[in-house]
């Protein structure tokens, strides 16, 4: 008798601790739930692509695309940013740069210089790398194939993804507008009718 009023005791007290810990769980997960839980929360991607390649360090490569809900249209301009490191005895340049979707990249000077053992930050918020005249809409959230050329490590190909200009990269600017497209609109704004006064017919 004094063995089973021990197990019963013993059981008793499992199954209080088992009904403690069950109501203790969903508290500790009420912790995270809501509408401000962490995991709803936007975070900043690790900042783009990254790779080392034949002693250049590549890193935060991404294509800035159109505000959330939107998409830089084809026929214009987009961003590039990154950040270059030559981890290399002898000094390297990037020479040129393409894309697909787009017509050209254009690089601030022609070419960028990269010192041995260097970092050259292409970061932003202002572009020094822009792909122009795109073949179609670019929208956040795919990937651009981005080549670039350098004059000793070569030419590398890199999935870079487009982030939209929102949350972390809202302070990062696009390509300024080219002199066409603002010759173009300029024409558009000449060219649209005017509202003229009637005149009222005056008194004898």
């Amino acid at each position: 008798m004094i063995r089973a009023s021990f197990g019963k005791t013993a059981a008793g007290r499992l199954l209080l601790g088992a009904g403690a810990l069950a109501l203790l769980v969903p508290a500790i997960a009420g912790c995270e739930a809501g509408d401000n839980a962490p995991t709803l929360e936007f975070h900043a991607a690790s900042s783009g692509s990254q790779t080392v390649f034949h002693g250049i360090k590549i890193t935060n490569v991404f294509v800035l695309g159109a505000p959330s809900g939107s998409t830089v249209p084809a026929g214009e301009s987009a961003s590039l940013f990154m950040s270059l490191y030559n981890g290399g005895a002898t000094s390297d340049k990037l020479e040129s740069a393409s894309a697909t979707g787009a017509a050209s990249v254009t690089l601030d000077g022609g070419t960028i210089d990269l010192p041995s053992y260097s970092p050259v930050d292409l970061t932003g918020p202002q572009p020094s790398v822009v792909l122009k005249d795109l073949s179609k809409p670019l929208a956040a959230g795919g990937y651009v194939t981005v080549t670039l050329d350098f004059t000793n490590a070569g030419t590398i190909n890199l999935q870079v993804p487009v982030e939209p200009q929102s949350y972390y990269w809202s302070t990062y600017s696009p390509p300024a507008a080219s002199a066409s497209a603002a010759a173009s609109a300029a024409a558009s704004s000449a060219a649209a009718p005017m509202q003229s006064a009637s005149a009222s017919p005056s008194a004898s």
